[in-house]
Formats: C-alpha cells, sequence, structure tokens
C-alpha cells in the first residue's frame, strides 16, 4: 500500500490517539525520510522518482500534523466525521474569551509596566496555565471518543488556537523586549 494511501499514525506505527510519544514519532520521522529521501532514487525511474517525492511529502505531512497538538486534534477529530467549521470555532465559553481578552490587555501593557518581564512572566504563567488545561481536557475528549466529547473536544481546540496565538504574541514581545529565558 503506497503510504499517501495509509493514515498519517499508520504511517509511524503508532497508537492512533491524542497522546503521542514526540520523541518516538520524531525517530521514526528521521528513518523513514532516510529511506524515503528522494535523492536515494536519483538514478530510478521518473515512477519511482515521483513515488518517492509523493511519498516524501505524505511523511513530512503526516509529521507536521501528528507533532502539532492544534493540527493533531483537527485531524482526529476529522477522522471520527467532526467538522470543524466556522459555526464549531465561534464556539467558546464567554469565561475563555474575557480571560483571553484580559490577557490580551495585559500584554499590550508590559512594555508600558515599572517591570516589563515580570510582568510577561505572569502572562507566561497563565498561557502555560490554559495550555495544560486546554491539553488536559482534549486528552480526556479524546479518551471518551464519544459524539458529546468530540464536539467538546473541537472547542477545545478552539480553545488552543486562542492559546498558542496568544504565547506567540508574548514570545514575539518577549523577543522584542531583549529577553531570552521565557
Amino acid at each position: 500500500m503506497p503510504e499517501s494511501a495509509r493514515n498519517f499514525f499508520e504511517i509511524f506505527d503508532l497508537p492512533p490517539g491524542f497522546d503521542v510519544d514526540q520523541a518516538l514519532l520524531t525517530t521514526r520521522y528521521r528513518e523513514l525520510q532516510r529511506t524515503v529521501h528522494p535523492d536515494k532514487y536519483a538514478h530510478a525511474s521518473a515512477q519511482e522518482r515521483r513515488l518517492a517525492v509523493e511519498t516524501a511529502a505524505n511523511i513530512n505531512e503526516a509529521y507536521r500534523t501528528l507533532k502539532d497538538p492544534v493540527a493533531r486534534a483537527l485531524y482526529l477529530l476529522q477522522a471520527n466525521g467532526v467538522s470543524f467549521d466556522s459555526e464549531t470555532a465561534r464556539q467558546v465559553s464567554p469565561a475563555f474569551l474575557m480571560e483571553q481578552m484580559e490577557l490580551r490587555e495585559a500584554l499590550s501593557t508590559v512594555r508600558a509596566a515599572h517591570h516589563p518581564a515580570t510582568e510577561l512572566a505572569k502572562i507566561f504563567t497563565a498561557v502555560d496555565r490554559l495550555e495544560a488545561d486546554t491539553l488536559k481536557a482534549l486528552r480526556a475528549a479524546f479518551a471518551r471518543n464519544d459524539t458529546a466529547a468530540l464536539r467538546n473536544a473541537a472547542e477545545e481546540v478552539q480553545k488552543l488556537r486562542f492559546v498558542k496565538k496568544l504565547r506567540e504574541e508574548a514570545q514575539a514581545l518577549d523577543e522584542q523586549l531583549g529577553n531570552t529565558d521565557a
């Protein structure tokens, strides 16, 4: 069976699920890339070269998807027949949205703070907590794997997207301020 016809977990011989052993994933990715790298097929037929390129591209896509918790969760939702559309993306609790707005407001005032590094550290602590809570909820939802749990997982994915974006913004500000610890 061509690699492209197999699901992403099968490609790396991993059990399907939200929790993925990242070290094992990376090890298997490197092994597969060495095996199917298109350079190894430089003197092969055109069809074999094309197949090698397609296989390597599929392995890369599978790796990127399984490496990233948001992409992995979206992939699992799709595999379970749960669509993630604009309506799903809007279904986030008002309390979570309020907390996001408060953190963004805090982030916008960091530069003017008397101790910017301290204020930014508080934001990173809050983001770490939100991310941990969201990942825990995703693990629980995918472990239950029923219709209601998967709908809840879709909401948690949206939360994780918010958290990921907030972390990226905080990291960018941290770099602008010249901090390298966070």
